[in-house]
């Protein structure tokens, strides 16, 4: 799957939409010259309808152009949600249609009304009309699926609503040249309420996505398996998704061993971030943050201070302790809800191990008191 920046998403997508803004032009001609003069009510009305995709064609050209934008200080997460408001918005066209269409072979088959006999070559053009819109539709279809698009898989439908639309035009046609007129208004209301339940069914894909919906379960599952694997994670929890024009973000706190660098922790999340892009083809991000312990069921540390303020305090404690000017290096760790300091100094000046342990000793009984300290260790080098 590509990136919604990917070129090649976009000029597949231009592509097939510029293919559909060309088919719709020469059909729209067409039904409405050769219904008027076939007088075909059904095909001029097609033809209007087939007018009015014009209008969606340029709507996917407008987000397809502005959705490859790469991100920027207004939009840092890029511009690719510009797809899924068309997707709500063709979902939205589409069930409109549905419905109409619904209705107006309601209103058609109450009132019983018959068509007008037209002539046999209107028959033709709603034949050829329904064969160019399937065709319209498995091609876009077929595109929205190599890319993952929703916007293109709804105009697909659009498409695919439209060669309905012919279908009952053609039946129509059909009947009222066979003497059974009412049958293209029970095919109507069928085949409407199957393109209003595709548009319904879009649109509350779309609205999910805007609202920040999760990927499903399994789709979890399989993004934290690919996690855990990764060598350095001991466990992972606050994993957190949600899709951005056919793709996903992923948000995860991944545990790690406390005693290791900071460059090496960064150095493990790369590997997570990587990882996870290289072996899920929805995720387009993630966003890993390092922990050194369960900071959602464990004790809290957010409250504890920072290095300035706990260095203050440890300089106090050691002011009667002259060895103290030779400590090199702090080390603080934030565990369990409080912090651990670990010293670094030379062990030159110490004639024995016994010498450095109860100088160690001292250090301890120095911050003992201190009930946000758990503890203290003396590295000597």
């Amino acid at each position: 799957m590509l990136d919604a920046t990917d070129p090649g998403r976009y000029q597949a997508g231009q592509r097939v939409t510029l293919v559909s803004v060309v088919w719709n032009l020469i059909l729209t001609t067409v039904q409405v010259a050769v219904g008027l003069i076939g007088n075909s009510q059904a095909l001029v009305a097609d033809g209007v309808h087939t007018l009015s995709d014009l209008v969606t064609d340029f709507m996917v050209l407008y987000a397809l152009k502005h959705g490859k934008k790469a991100a920027d200080e207004e939009h840092p997460y890029g511009h690719a949600r510009i797809e899924t408001a068309v997707t709500l918005i063709l979902g939205i066209v589409l069930f409109g249609v549905g419905a109409g269409i619904a209705v107006s072979a309601g209103m058609r088959l109450v009132a019983a009304t018959a068509f007008v006999i037209p002539a046999a070559m209107t028959l033709w053009i709603a034949i050829v009309t329904l064969a160019v819109k399937e065709g319209l539709y498995h091609y876009t279809l077929r595109t929205a699926k190599r890319y993952n698009s929703n916007m293109l898989r709804a105009n697909a439908w659009h498409h695919r609503s439209d060669a309905l639309s012919s279908l009952i035009v053609a039946a129509g046609i059909g009947g009222s040249l066979v003497g059974f007129a009412y049958l293209d208004s029970i095919a109507a209301v069928i085949v409407a309420l199957m393109v209003a339940k595709v548009g319904a069914q879009l649109s509350w894909q779309a609205l999910n996505e805007l609202i920040d919906t999760g990927l499903a379960a399994e789709d979890l599952t399989a993004i934290r398996a690919v996690i855990l694997a990764v060598n350095g994670v001991r466990a992972l929890h606050l994993l957190r998704t949600r899709r951005v024009g056919g793709r996903a973000l992923v948000d995860v706190h991944i545990i790690v061993d406390p005693s290791i660098s900071v460059s090496e922790g960064h150095q493990i999340s790369e590997q997570v971030r990587r990882t996870l892009i290289a072996a899920r083809d929805e995720v387009a991000d993630v966003l890993v943050h390092i922990d050194i312990e369960d900071d959602v069921r464990g004790a809290s540390t957010e409250l504890l201070p920072l290095r300035d303020v706990l260095t203050a305090r440890l300089n106090g404690y050691f002011k009667d302790l002259p060895e103290a000017r030779a400590i090199e290096r702090i080390a603080l760790h934030y565990l369990d809800g409080r912090v651990r300091v670990e010293l670094r100094m030379p062990l030159a000046g110490l004639a024995t191990a016994r010498q450095a342990a109860a100088l160690t000793d001292r250090y301890r009984a120095a911050v003992r008191h201190d009930p946000q300290i758990s503890g203290l260790d003396v590295v000597f080098h």
